[in-house]
C-alpha cells in the first residue's frame, strides 16, 4: 500500500483540545472485524467485552516533563528545547530538539529558570532541528534529575494549541504509569479509571505489563510514498519473563489478549518467537508496522483515532483491514467522534 491509500479530510474541530471530563466516560467505537459491525459504547462499557481469563497488555511507561523554555546567552532569545533522550548520565549529555533551531549553533549556551541555575551548552548538531546539550549543575544526579522536572512542562503534541494546564500533568498520564522515560503518553491507556481496572480485575481480567518508552518519531510524518522506504526511530523496550508467561498462557487457552495502545501493540510484535509466541525482550526497537502485516500476539487491541497519513494510522489498517477502517473513521468523523490523543477510543475485536 501507498502513502496516499492514508489520506482524509478531518475537520480540525474534531481534533481533542482537551480530554473527557472522566477518563472512562471518553466515547468508545467498538469494531467487529469478523462480522464487519460499528457499535457506539462508552469506554467503561469496554468490560462487556472481555471474561475471566483474558489479558490486557499495559505500556507502563511514564511521560517526564520534556519540554523546558531557556534563554540564549547575550540576546535572550527564548528557546524551546525539547529532551528526547539521556545520552551519558556523568556527563549530563542529552538528545534534544530546538526551536527556532536556526539560532542555536554549537557553543552556544542556554539558561534555564528564572535565577539561570541551569546551564546548557550546544556541543554537537545532529538534524536541523536536533542538537546535543551538556548540562552544567553541580549537584548531585537526583537533584539535578528534580531540577529538569521542577523547570519543565508536560510534553503535550504541538496540535494542542493552548497552554499547558494544571490538570495536564495528571491528564496525559494513564494511571498505572511506572517507569520515566516516555516523551509522548500512550494515549489509548488514558481512558482507563482505578474503578474501571478493578472492576476488570475482580471480573477476572489479567494484565501484563511491558515498557515501550514512546518517542516523538511515532509522530513523523511520513515523506515517501513507499511505505517500505520509511524508516522508524528506536524506542526503548522491556518486557519481563512474568509479562511474556501470562500472554502466553493466555494464548494457549484461546484467550483474548488486548493489545492497550499502538505502542503495546509494537512491543509485543517486537519479541515474537519462531512459534508465534512473546518472548521476554530488553532493547531497542524500530518496528514499523503497515498493511500487509500478520500480527502474532495480540487478537484484539484499544486505540484512539488518528492523524492521516500517520505511522499509527497504517498499524490500525494493517489490524483491521483497510476497507473497514475508512468506513470506520468516515462514521466516526459523521459522528464527530474527537481525535488523537486526548480524544475518543476504539475496540477492535
Amino acid at each position: 500500500m501507498k502513502l496516499s491509500h492514508f489520506n482524509f479530510e478531518l475537520p480540525k474541530e474534531l481534533l481533542a483540545e482537551y480530554p473527557s471530563e472522566n477518563r472512562d466516560e471518553a466515547r468508545l467505537m467498538v469494531l467487529h472485524r469478523k462480522e464487519q459491525k460499528i457499535e457506539h459504547k462508552m469506554f467503561k462499557d469496554l468490560i462487556d467485552y472481555f471474561d475471566e481469563g483474558d489479558v490486557m497488555v499495559l505500556n507502563n511507561t511514564k511521560v517526564f516533563p520534556a519540554r523546558l523554555f531557556g534563554n540564549k546567552e547575550k540576546t535572550g532569545a527564548r528557546i524551546e528545547v525539547f529532551l528526547l533522550r539521556e545520552l551519558n548520565v556523568e556527563q549530563r549529555l542529552w538528545d534534544v530538539l530546538v526551536d527556532p533551531a536556526r539560532k542555536i549553533r554549537i557553543g552556544n549556551k542556554l539558561y534555564f529558570g528564572e535565577d539561570e541555575s541551569l546551564v546548557a551548552e550546544v556541543i554537537d548538531n545532529t538534524t536541523s532541528r536536533g542538537r546535543t546539550l551538556r548540562f552544567l549543575y553541580d549537584g548531585s544526579y537526583e537533584e539535578f534529575r528534580r531540577k529538569l522536572n521542577e523547570l519543565g512542562e508536560t510534553p503535550l503534541p504541538k496540535y494542542i494549541k493552548r497552554d499547558v494546564e494544571p490538570e495536564d500533568e495528571e491528564r496525559y498520564q494513564t494511571i498505572y504509569a511506572k517507569t520515566e522515560g516516555a516523551v509522548a503518553a500512550p494515549t489509548a491507556g488514558l481512558h482507563f479509571s482505578k474503578h474501571l481496572l478493578k472492576r476488570l480485575e475482580i471480573k477476572g481480567i489479567d494484565f501484563a505489563e511491558l515498557t515501550l518508552h514512546v518517542g516523538l518519531g511515532t509522530f513523523n510524518p511520513v515523506e515517501v510514498e513507499d511505505l517500505s522506504k520509511h524508516k522508524m526511530d528506536s524506542e526503548e523496550l522491556f518486557i519481563d519473563e512474568k509479562a511474556a508467561a501470562i500472554v502466553n498462557k493466555a494464548k494457549d487457552n484461546k484467550r483474548k489478549v488486548c493489545a492497550i495502545g499502538t505502542t503495546a501493540m509494537r512491543g509485543l510484535e517486537s519479541s515474537v518467537s519462531s512459534d508465534h509466541m512473546l518472548n521476554p525482550y530488553e532493547g531497542w526497537t524500530n518496528k514499523f508496522i503497515f498493511p500487509p502485516y500478520d500480527f502474532s500476539i495480540a487478537n484484539c487491541m484499544v486505540t484512539n483515532f488518528h492523524t492521516p497519513k500517520s505511522t499509527l494510522l497504517m498499524m490500525i489498517s494493517a489490524f483491521v483491514g483497510h476497507d473497514f477502517m475508512m468506513k470506520a473513521y468516515k462514521e466516526a468523523i459523521k459522528e464527530e467522534y474527537k481525535f488523537y490523543s486526548y480524544g475518543d477510543a476504539m475496540l477492535i475485536l
